[in-house]
């Protein structure tokens, strides 16, 4: 049985050979009506694909600002009060964020590693003075430096002395020693803020920044940044006459690697309500979570894109499938004669089924080429990142050839049921 088994597998596979050959002469006969029909399947996989960039595009750089913001750190946020009257509502029940939080959460929870405080505000006056937009100043504490991933290009970060000190120094973003110092290495150089000068002691890698607010994370250029050792801000450079604005503006908190982040965040999250007396005003950023959630978002949004441009797909296979239907009764003669001299009917059924899955195939590999076309377009004209993935190739490909092959099988069946003698007499 084994043998016999064999013998079948090879004689199919001889048999392909010869039904590939007819088909390409047949397509290449009539060009302009193949081509016609491969282009349900082109759009459609150049729909598939093209989207799929698109969206693999914007989340990739959401993802990769949410792992910038570290897997293993929390943010703790100082809400924003837009009117006096809140102001001092909410301060009837908490002091604000302050560094007696900060104290008691190092304090007590033993899974965090790292801490810094956040002081942050816009300069009013700078010097020299900037290009383009006023750089905003963060004070913070030296451990900001690993909690943040920065990365210094030249000279040094702050240190604790600095900070216990109170030291007028300084690191500038990327965007922000473009910005004051655009021609001249900024080691070195003093800058002015409010009536204080401070030296550059460092100067920052280039960082990604949010397109939008993302789950209470405020939008801000990332790269237009002067750094300051806080206490540096709170006893030299802050304006302390309004006595009901927060202490701090916000914690950056890092967790050990073995330490269950969820975890650490329910607790600090108590720890916090219980002293701001269950205020509401500040928010706990958990990255971890963020990331889970937007590649949720990401599988959701690729299978909605793939729905949408399966539509094309579908309209190209009943495009081909009514195209080898008109064919069936063009070549009725044909058909005829083949059978009259000996061919099978699986052997018609075979032939014409290699021509719609030919069809599809073709189509499919113009339409990866179209697009990859219109994903490179629209990254050029639009200014979005795309990226064409092999997932999104192989998928945009695979359900274009399965939809030749599904839609080739009624009509291939069709010819195969013909009757030989009257096929003959067909003209």
């Amino acid at each position: 049985m084994s043998g016999s088994g064999g013998r079948t597998r090879y004689g199919a596979r001889r048999q392909l050979l010869p039904d590939l050959e007819l088909a390409l002469q047949n397509l290449s006969s009539r060009k302009l009506r193949s081509f016609l029909t491969m282009l349900g399947m082109i759009f459609g996989v150049g729909a598939v694909v093209s989207m799929l960039s698109i969206g693999a595009g914007a989340q990739q750089q959401v993802l990769a600002f949410i792992e910038q913001l570290g897997v293993k750190n929390l943010i703790v946020e100082a809400k924003e009060l837009t009117t006096s009257e809140e102001l001092v509502q909410i301060r009837r029940l908490s002091p604000g964020l302050s560094f007696k939080d900060l104290r008691v959460i190092n304090a007590n929870v033993g899974d965090v590693q790292l801490s810094s405080a956040r002081k942050r505000f816009t300069p009013t006056s700078l010097l020299p003075k900037p290009r383009l937009d006023m750089p905003a100043v963060h004070g913070v504490g030296p451990d900001y430096e690993d909690i943040a991933g920065l990365r210094v290009v030249a000279g040094r970060f702050f240190s604790s002395e600095d900070n216990e000190l109170m030291a007028p120094v300084c690191v500038l973003g990327e965007g922000a020693k473009a910005n004051l110092f655009p021609q001249r290495e900024a080691v070195g150089e003093m800058i002015k803020i409010h009536e204080q000068w401070m030296r550059v002691i460092g100067v920052l890698g280039p960082r990604l920044n949010a397109q939008n607010d993302l789950s209470g994370l405020k939008k801000e250029d990332l790269n237009n940044l002067i750094y300051v050792p806080i206490n540096t801000v709170i006893y030299r450079l802050e304006d302390n006459r309004n006595r009901l604005a927060d202490e701090i503006d916000g914690l950056y908190l890092q967790v050990g690697r073995k330490a269950d982040v969820g975890i650490v965040a329910e607790t600090i999250r108590g720890i916090l309500d219980t002293s701001h007396r269950n205020a509401a005003d500040y928010s706990l950023i958990i990255p971890a979570e963020l990331l889970a959630e937007q590649k949720r978002t990401q599988r959701i949004f690729e299978m909605v894109m793939v729905a949408i441009a399966s539509i094309s797909l579908l309209v190209g296979g009943i495009g081909i499938m009514n195209i080898m239907l008109a064919t069936i009764l063009e070549r009725t003669h044909e058909i005829g004669v083949r059978r009259a001299v000996g061919a099978r009917k699986r052997d018609v059924l075979s032939q014409f089924l290699v021509e719609a899955v030919l069809i599809s195939f073709v189509g499919g590999l113009l339409g990866v080429g179209c697009g990859f076309g219109l994903s490179r377009l629209v990254a050029l004209m639009a200014g979005w990142s795309t990226i064409v993935t092999m997932n999104s190739i192989l998928l945009a490909f695979l359900v274009s050839v399965s939809v030749g092959l599904v839609f080739g099988i009624y009509p291939a069946a069709k010819a195969a049921r013909l009757d030989p003698v009257e096929a003959l007499r067909h003209e």
